[in-house]
């Protein structure tokens, strides 16, 4: 005859109809270890990230001569990074104006 094994008493006790058991967790990493796996959208990010600062400084370093700007009755002596700068984020701006006037003619039609 073998020998019983040893259970704990809730084991032995049948489940009410309709309870469910409780689930084990999913096998987790400790917080403290590293992270071993390759994650190549991680890795991607980073040297894409890497990629277009190197390439901002270096068109902030090529575009740094001064221009003359010549307005009707002015003339400005800027540098043409921040003409470059300034035309972009002008452009920008009227871009988001001129859709929200397009957004506000169509809701009245």
């Amino acid at each position: 005859m073998e020998p019983e094994e040893h259970r704990p008493p809730d084991e032995l006790e049948p489940k009410p109809a309709g309870e469910l058991e409780p689930q084990p967790e999913p096998d987790r990493e400790a917080p403290d270890e590293p992270l071993r796996e390759w994650q190549p959208r991680l890795y991607l990010t980073i040297i894409t990230i890497g990629l277009l600062l190197a390439y901002g400084i270096a068109f902030v370093l090529e575009n740094n001569k001064h221009i003359n700007l010549h307005f009707v009755f002015a003339t400005a002596r800027v540098s043409l990074i921040w003409l470059i700068l300034l035309s972009i984020a002008l452009g920008m701006l009227l871009g988001v104006l001129l859709s929200q006037l397009h957004r506000r003619r169509r809701r009245r039609d």
